[in-house]
């Protein structure tokens, strides 16, 4: 059977809040996926969600207000984003803690609260807790027949995110594990997990008891439309077999980014990229798709950025989220051996990205250097380090690393002492390092992290951008319906997650500003679907 009212392009956490609002809504719904996996890169993810004003705050007694929320977005947000991308800041604000009940209502996933403030505490709006939230456990049984093609991650999911939060597994992996060993035992013998496996556990399970269809190993490869230019329905390719699926009400693009479509991040992403941590299977297809159907497309040039540790996945190269840049006795410097951002802060990829007039990256290649006592600081950086044998180098003086990694050695002598002149101090009056309520957070008490580089011998390695996904696609607006260039809508076609024009680009303004966002915008598309074929 190859008619539907809706079609979803992708399996992920975007595309499965957009199923699950259409088929709860009476809709027939089908959700196609290229890969033999299901869950995409939120499957993958350590699913922190950014919600403001969500219910699970309010029932522990939280204050939040959507007015405070969208005062946020207004406050933390670049400000060239405003004229653009306004209106969707407050469709968004407007959505997210229906989303989120929605969710709670009609899949198995339940949300707890995490203690991770918002990075940008001091702004107006800014919480020091309440709007982060993220799933527990759940078991991979409970998706039948599906339950093995639920794809799987880099990260240990068989804690929580509020158990890598609070436990701090990076600093005491063992600590952690003897802590919570009866939970860790129970989620074996249960085929459970936490963080991006329980997300889409829930998700997926709400999709497929609400009468969704899952396709697998499909592709779309065109969009059909009809002689008013309408989208009606999806071309796929399936084990090199084309048909044409019907979709009566919608198509919905939620495929993910383009980063691993190696011309395009080239053109988007010019300089130097260390890792990419994400499925292989984003290759922005789901960018080309709405191109090819008229679709203006913007911020091609935002993008997930995050430091990555070396890893594997896939029998390929890939990376490993994690914020081993903070730690103390080392520092970031940029191609002049020069600091440039706090190293605790959390937008450090924005910082690692920003670009000259002419698109150019102009701190890469960046490194992070530092002493022998920075590789004491976490058994999991030494581990994963040694999936890239020669990415840490080693020197016996700051001129010898400086060669090493083709620094300018006075540049690197004179910013090491600067550097270990203001940890005398105890002050970094440069960056300010460690300050405010978020960096202060994440030192987990070490006063401000501000320890010098002194003690042979030294290490360095590089710190370039590491991509979890790029947040550039097809131009929505406040309802997630497409746009062509000059602001027409392209009537029955819809964008979500990160094959959209995201509203929330490299700058974050919460650990979760990835996921929250795009569920919500799955559900805003559906929620639009469901009220234009009322």
């Amino acid at each position: 059977m190859n008619a539907f009212d809706v079609v979803v392009i992708g399996s992920g956490s975007a595309a499965c809040a957009a199923a699950l609002r259409a088929a709860k809504g009476g809709l027939k719904v089908l959700v196609i996926e290229k890969s033999n996996r299901l869950g995409g890169t939120s499957a993958m993810s350590g699913a922190g969600i950014w919600i403001p004003a969500n219910h699970v705050a309010a029932a522990a007694g939280v204050a939040d207000s959507k007015e405070e929320a969208l005062a946020y977005l207004h406050a933390v947000q670049p400000p060239q984003q405003k004229e653009s991308d306004s209106g969707r800041w407050a469709a968004f604000v407007e959505a997210a803690p229906d989303m989120l009940q929605f969710l709670a209502k009609n899949t198995p996933l339940d949300f707890q609260l995490v203690a991770e403030p918002d990075p940008f505490t001091e702004a107006p709006g800014g919480k020091m807790f309440g709007r982060m939230v993220t799933p527990d456990a759940l078991s991979r049984r409970l998706l039948g027949r599906f339950a093995a093609k639920l794809r799987r991650s880099t990260l240990p999911h068989s804690f929580t995110y509020k158990e890598v939060v609070d436990l701090d597994i990076y600093h005491h992996p063992i600590k952690a594990g003897f802590k919570v060993w009866h939970k860790l035992l129970r989620r074996w013998l249960t085929d459970a997990g936490g963080q991006g496996t329980a997300l889409m556990v829930g998700l997926i399970k709400g999709c497929l008891d609400a009468g969704v269809q899952f396709r697998l190993e499909t592709r779309a490869v065109r969009l059909i439309q009809d002689a008013e230019r309408r989208v009606t329905g999806v071309e796929v390719e399936h084990r090199e077999h084309k048909a044409l699926i019907e979709a009566a009400k919608a198509v919905v693009i939620a495929s993910g980014g383009f980063e691993w479509n190696r011309q395009m991040l080239e053109r988007h992403f010019p300089g130097p990229i260390d890792r990419i941590g994400s499925p292989s299977s984003n290759e922005g297809d789901g960018q080309m798709l709405a191109r090819r159907a008229d679709a203006a497309l913007l911020c091609m040039d935002q993008a997930n950025i995050y430091p990555c540790l070396p890893t594997r996945y896939e029998r390929r190269p890939s990376g490993l989220p994690m914020t081993f840049q903070a730690e103390p006795h080392s520092i970031v410097v940029n191609r002049d051996a020069r600091r440039f951002v706090s190293e605790s802060d959390f937008n450090i990829g924005e910082a690692l990205d920003a670009r000259d007039e002419n698109g150019m990256p102009v701190h890469l290649p960046a490194f992070l250097v530092g002493d022998h006592r920075f590789l004491k600081g976490a058994l999991p950086f030494r581990w994963y380090a040694s999936y890239e044998r020669n990415w840490v180098k080693k020197a016996d003086t700051i001129q010898e690393l400086a060669q090493k990694l083709g620094l300018p050695a006075g540049a690197l002598e004179e910013t090491i002492g600067r550097w270990n002149a203001q940890c005398k101090a105890g002050r970094d009056t440069d960056f300010h390092r460690g300050e405010n309520s978020w960096e202060e957070y994440k030192a987990h008490g070490e006063t401000n992290r501000l320890k010098p580089i002194d003690k042979p011998p030294y290490v360095g390695m590089s710190l370039n951008r590491s991509i979890l996904g790029t947040k550039g696609g097809a131009k929505t607006n406040e309802r997630g319906q497409v746009l062509r260039e000059d602001g027409s809508i392209i009537a029955g076609l819809y964008a979500a997650g990160l094959a959209m024009a995201n509203p929330f680009g490299t700058r974050a303004v919460g650990a979760g500003t990835t996921l929250g966002p795009n569920m919500t915008w799955g559900y805003i598309a559906s929620e639009t679907i469901l009220q234009q074929n009322q």
